[in-house]
Parts: C-alpha cells; sequence; structure tokens
C-alpha cells in the first residue's frame, strides 16, 4: 500500500484521475494487475503515513536555518543523514519524444 498525503504535489489532477480509472478498468477486464483505490486523507494527520516521523528527522538533520543551501550540499547531507552513497544525475544524451 502506497500512501499519499495531502501535500499540494500530491494531490490528484483530472489526468491521474483519468488514468487511474483506466488502469483499475484494465485490471479488472484482463485480471491481471492490482486496482488503485483512491482516498483523501485528513489534513493534519501524520499518523495516518508511516514516512513522517522519518522524513521530520531526516530534515532536521539536513536543513540549515541560517541559509539557504546549494544543490550540491543538499545533496551532499542528505546522502549523510541517509548513510547512502551519492551517484551522479543520469542525463539522456538525446531528445525523447
Amino acid at each position: 500500500m502506497s500512501v499519499w498525503d495531502n501535500a499540494s504535489w500530491h494531490i490528484s489532477h483530472e489526468v491521474v484521475r483519468k488514468w487511474i480509472d483506466e488502469h483499475n478498468r484494465e485490471a479488472k477486464k484482463s485480471g491481471k494487475g492490482v486496482r488503485i483505490i483512491r482516498c483523501q486523507l485528513p489534513k493534519q494527520s501524520p499518523w495516518s503515513n508511516p514516512i513522517e516521523p522519518k522524513w521530520i528527522h531526516g530534515k532536521r538533520r539536513v536543513m540549515e536555518a541560517e541559509r539557504l543551501l546549494s544543490a550540491y550540499e543538499l545533496v551532499e547531507r542528505v546522502c549523510e543523514a541517509l548513510d547512502c552513497p551519492h551517484y551522479g544525475h543520469l542525463s539522456i544524451p538525446e531528445k525523447v519524444t
């Protein structure tokens, strides 16, 4: 199960809703895959999203109140806080259509 909270970047737009509906119809028709159920979470409910406690602790280890961090500094701090290696960004050598 995946949980999306009510953060502005998680709110489903019409295109996403249509895609979910089409996906669910195809999954039901073919009998393959899983169906996706949309439901709204109450606002201000971090207990309903298991990632929230981890997110706030990670954010506190990474952020600096005095100034904005450069992109490089932010990446380095995130990797340090999560104890993970930093891999270079992927690039696509040609235009994808």
